[in-house]
């Protein structure tokens, strides 16, 4: 079984819970596919066989975590920087398990949390102004000691608040129209399940198909 190696506090839990299973033997032919660096490492230390999209086009499951979820399941992902390879490894998977705890539950993206959009380094003065063209306020995200934050591509992110989007299939159209901008943190239509954590117990999302 292939399965994507989701990014993000939540992911690695799950990571490290798939590590553990192999160790002891109650989880066999089992190949991972990391969406970052940090998950890499994980998987390494817990000797979880890696391998690529390159080998293994096709990803059995994913599993990941996610800043905020509508009703109909779309997500706004990339808080910590994974976005890209993220929603690589969500394209090519046959099911993508998303969990949260029921704080990010909305009822419209654009709620709660900003659009991060990961734009090249070079010129990205314009591809900021085209972004609050559409009416996002725009930050660009920093590292801890106050640098500009670059993803694992290198890549810069601007965080964009939108504030509730009503029109998501047109704002991620419109943004990815953008030359230098490489991907965006609107992924919609692509959690086939979401399993949320609450006060009152597990409840397990799916789409409606």
């Amino acid at each position: 079984m292939v399965v994507g190696l989701g990014s993000g506090s939540t992911a690695r839990l799950a990571v490290r819970h798939i590590g553990e299973l192999l160790r002891a033997g109650e989880l066999t032919d089992i190949v991972g596919i990391p969406c970052s660096t940090t998950t890499e490492a994980v998987a390494q230390e817990y000797d979880i066989p890696l391998t690529t999209l390159e080998a293994h086009p096709v990803i059995d499951l994913t599993i990941d975590g996610a800043d905020e979820v509508d009703p109909a399941l779309n997500l706004i992902k990339g808080g910590g920087g994974a976005l890209t390879r993220e929603k690589i490894v969500a394209q090519a998977s046959k099911r993508e398990i998303i969990i949260v705890d029921e704080s990010k539950l909305s009822p419209i993206l654009g709620t709660t949390w900003a659009v991060p959009v990961e734009v090249v380094p070079f010129g990205y003065g314009p591809q900021q102004r085209y972004l609050e063209s559409l009416g996002a306020v725009v930050t660009l995200r920093l590292d801890k000691s106050g640098h500009p934050f670059h993803t694992d591509q290198g890549n810069i992110i601007l965080d964009c608040n939108f504030g509730p989007i009503a029109q998501l299939p047109e704002l991620a159209h419109r943004i990815k129209q953008r030359t230098g901008i490489v991907e965006h943190g609107l992924f919609i239509g692509m959690a086939t399940e979401v399993i949320v954590a609450g006060i009152d117990g597990i409840r397990h999302l799916r789409r409606d198909t």
